[in-house]
Parts: structure tokens; C-alpha cells; sequence
């Protein structure tokens, strides 16, 4: 797992450790903006299969918010809109960060790669142009204020969250700052957390750079270990064979769960569905090779 540094997209994040590990399969579980760092899951060879699971997890950040300044991006990047004078206590800022906990709407940022008629947002906002945005549901499950990093003279605040897939936290900093009166914009955003997966895990670009093949290799995982949030079913041999060569196997169960699946020598198998009939159906599987 990669701890992306500032300034670098997720696309040149994974091209680079791509050619590190000299991998012909490639990719990532969910991007992170060039402004963000922290945590990138990056998947080589047989757990691509799998890259998709992590993008309906639950993430966490820690961000820091400039209040007092609005921007056309909602971050460092954009360009300035409004300066307004910052009246508010450590409670005030906790109160905003409070009311936005739960299940509520959000309108995605007009400098996003969400895609109208087959156009990526950002480019209409860089021609000028503005167009509506479907509001979607998305969730703040946790949210806490870094007490110690609040700067008053600064007007500047950090906040640590967990929340749902497709959460813009821009579009929080700026809601946040309306809700104070003073307007703000997100300065500085880290990835701290994907499901189960934590940045504590996670290797910069250098720090592979400076290993050796062998030591590199070590650092990898399995790709299991993108699925922990699933269930397990270990087969025996005579199952274990069928399964590989496509075959359904009888399993009991809750239907329309997903499984992980291990042969009898507990080696991952893939993921397979439990369908109403008790049949264990396999969904992608990993090469026996």
C-alpha cells in the first residue's frame, strides 16, 4: 500500500510503483486529489480482480480548514473569491463540525471529475461554465476537532472524520465555513483510512525506491486482505477442483452473500456468491498458477 506524497496524481502514484514492482497488471482502489496525501491501495497482478472492493468502504481523513477565505475550488488551489473576518471560539467551530454528522445531502463541487453528458465537471468550471449538480446522499459517521491544532489568530482548524464513499471533504471545509459565517476552504486533506486498511500500513514512492526486489516484495499483501470485510467458506479437496474449473458448489448460507473461498491448504481462492438454491457460485477467482 502506498502513502502518496503532495502534488502527485494517483494515476503517476500507481504508474511509478508499477514500474518498481515491474507489474503487468496494475491499479488503484480509488483515487486521492494531487492537494491530498495519505493512504492508496495499489493493486498488481491477480488482486486487480479484486481493486474494485474498497470503493464502496468506508474512508477516513484528517483535514485542515482556512477559515475566513472562500475559493472557486474549495481548496489551496483554487482561486480566491472572498475574504470575511473570523469571529469564532473552539466551541463554535465544534458546533459546525457536529451538525454535519449523519446522513445528509451533499452537492458535488463543480471542479470534480464527475461527468455530465460525457464531460468531466472541471471542465465546464474552467470554461466558465456552471451546471446543476444532483445532490447525493452521503454520510459523516464519526467527526472530531483536533483541539491542539486550533489557531484562532490564524482562523485556521484540523478535523479528523470518517465517512461515506463519494463524501467530498472541500465541500464539507466550505460548508462548514458557511455555517460559520466566515466562509473557508480545505488546505490540506490526508487519507488516513480505507475500511480496515490504515496508512500506518502504507510505503512512500521513496521508501520503495531505496529497497531491494526482494525486500519490496515483502511489503506486498494479499489480495485477501482487500476482502476482510467478507465472510469465508473453506472447501475440501473434491469442491476445492470443481470450483477451479468453474463448476458451482452446494454450500449452506444466507443467500446473496459473497464469500471469500479457500482450498483445504487455506489458499485464497476468490470470491464466489451463495445464490437461494444453496449453490456456491464463483465470482472471480484467482489463477491456481
Amino acid at each position: 500500500m502506498l502513502d502518496k506524497s503532495l502534488g502527485l496524481s494517483s494515476n503517476r502514484a500507481l504508474q511509478s510503483a508499477r514500474r518498481l514492482y515491474n507489474a503487468e497488471k496494475a491499479g488503484h482502489t480509488g483515487t486521492l486529489d494531487p492537494l491530498a496525501t495519505g493512504l492508496l491501495p495499489l493493486c498488481f497482478g491477480e488482486a486487480t480482480k479484486f481493486s474494485g472492493e474498497l470503493l464502496n468502504a468506508d474512508k477516513r481523513y484528517i483535514g485542515t480548514v482556512q477559515l475566513g477565505v472562500t475559493t472557486d475550488t474549495a481548496d489551496a488551489e483554487g482561486s480566491v473569491l472572498e475574504r470575511r473576518p473570523v469571529d469564532v471560539s473552539l466551541l463554535d467551530v465544534k458546533a459546525a463540525l457536529g451538525a454535519f454528522v449523519g446522513e445528509f445531502d451533499q452537492i458535488p463541487p463543480m471542479y470534480s471529475a464527475l461527468k455530465r453528458d460525457g464531460k468531466p465537471l472541471y471542465e465546464y468550471a474552467r470554461a466558465g461554465i456552471e451546471v446543476e449538480r444532483a445532490p447525493r446522499r452521503v454520510t459523516i459517521y464519526e467527526s472530531r476537532l483536533l483541539e491542539e491544532e486550533f489557531n484562532l489568530e490564524t482562523g485556521r482548524f484540523v478535523f479528523e472524520i470518517r465517512c461515506s464513499k463519494g463524501t467530498y471533504v472541500r465541500t464539507l471545509a466550505a460548508d462548514i465555513g458557511e455555517r460559520l459565517g466566515c466562509g473557508a476552504h480545505l488546505v490540506a486533506l490526508r487519507r488516513t483510512g480505507i475500511g480496515k486498511l490504515g496508512v500506518e500500513q502504507a510505503h512512500s514512492l521513496a521508501t520503495l525506491e531505496d529497497l531491494t526486489a526482494e525486500q519490496r516484495d515483502e511489503l506486498l499483501l494479499a489480495p485477501d486482505s482487500l476482502l476482510s470485510d467478507l465472510s469465508s467458506a473453506h472447501l475440501d479437496a473434491a469442491d476445492a477442483v470443481r470450483l477451479r474449473q468453474g463448476q458451482a458448489v452446494r454450500w449452506s448460507g444466507e443467500a446473496d452473500t459473497r464469500l471469500r473461498v479457500y482450498d483445504p491448504d487455506h489458499h485464497f481462492m476468490g470470491v464466489c456468491k451463495l445464490v437461494a438454491d444453496g449453490w456456491l457460485q464463483p465470482l472471480r477467482l484467482v489463477s491456481s498458477s
